[in-house]
C-alpha cells in the first residue's frame, strides 16, 4: 500500500470533514513550497486594503507603483517569506492591458501567484528540459514610499492556466524580501488550485516539480485560507 505524507494526509482529513459538514480544523499547513507570493486584484486599491482588513483584522501596507505597468500595490506579510500582494490599477497612469482587467472586476478575486525557484536561468534551463514553454527573463522593479527600490527578474509561462500556475521570481541582489517589513501577524495556511481539467493541470504541475494541491472543480479559481493575529481564518 502507498503510503501517504503528511502533506496529503492534512489534505485528505480535510476534504472529509467538509464532506461531512464539519467545519475542518486550520492546518500546520498547506501551502506549495516555493509560494512567494499571492495577488489579490481589485479595481480599486483602497477598496482591497479595506476588503482584507476587515476578514483578517491587519491593515495592508501601501507598497509603491509598477511603472509603466499602470498598476500599484499594498503588501501584507503571510509569514517567512511569503507574503499578499493587492494589486489595482493606479490612476496616474496609461491604462495599459494589467490595468484594464483589473478595473472590469466585480469584486476582489485571486488573479495569480508567484513562485521563488532560486537562479532563474538554472530555472529556465530545467523548464526547457521538461517541455515547457516559457517568456524570457524580464527585469521589473518598484520604488517604495520610502525611495527604497525593490528589483527583481521574473519568468512567465506561455501558458498559466489562466493564472492557476505561478510566474517565477528571483529577487535582486541587497532587495529586502517583502514579507520582512510589510505589517505581520498572518499567515497563510492552505493554497490550491482548482479546475475542471485536474489531470491536465496536475499533469503540467508535475512536470515542473512544484507540490501545488489541484482539486476539481466546475469552474477554474484558487483558493487561499489565511489566519490573522485574532485567529480568524479567512478563505480568499
Amino acid at each position: 500500500m502507498r503510503s501517504f505524507s503528511r502533506r496529503r494526509f492534512l489534505f485528505t482529513a480535510s476534504a472529509a470533514l467538509a464532506a461531512a459538514g464539519i467545519t475542518r480544523p486550520v492546518p500546520q499547513e498547506i501551502v506549495p513550497t516555493l509560494l512567494d507570493h499571492i495577488l489579490l486584484g481589485c479595481p480599486n486599491l483602497e477598496d482591497g486594503i479595506a476588503y482584507v482588513e476587515e476578514r483578517l483584522g491587519v491593515r495592508a501596507a501601501f507598497g509603491g507603483v509598477h511603472p509603466g505597468v499602470g498598476t500599484q500595490n499594498a503588501l501584507l506579510s503571510l509569514g517567512e517569506r511569503r507574503y499578499l500582494e493587492i494589486i489595482a490599477p493606479d490612476p496616474n497612469q496609461p491604462k495599459a492591458e494589467d490595468a484594464r482587467s483589473l478595473k472590469k472586476l466585480k469584486a476582489p478575486k485571486l488573479i495569480g501567484w508567484a513562485a521563488h525557484p532560486g537562479n532563474l536561468d538554472d530555472f529556465a534551463l530545467k523548464l526547457k528540459n521538461a517541455g515547457v514553454e516559457a517568456a524570457g527573463l524580464k527585469p521589473g522593479s518598484r520604488k517604495r514610499p520610502d525611495g527604497q527600490v525593490l528589483t527583481w527578474k521574473t519568468l512567465v509561462l506561455q501558458n498559466d492556466a489562466d493564472g492557476l500556475l505561478p510566474f517565477f521570481i528571483e529577487w535582486g541582489e541587497g532587495t529586502t524580501h517583502p514579507s520582512v517589513d510589510a505589517p505581520q501577524g498572518c499567515k497563510l495556511t492552505t493554497f490550491e488550485a482548482a479546475t475542471p481539467d485536474r489531470a491536465g493541470l496536475k499533469l503540467k504541475v508535475e512536470r515542473m516539480g512544484l507540490d501545488l494541491i489541484v482539486l476539481g472543480s466546475t469552474t477554474p479559481h484558487l483558493v487561499a485560507d489565511v489566519v490573522g493575529p485574532n485567529g480568524k481564518r479567512s478563505s480568499f
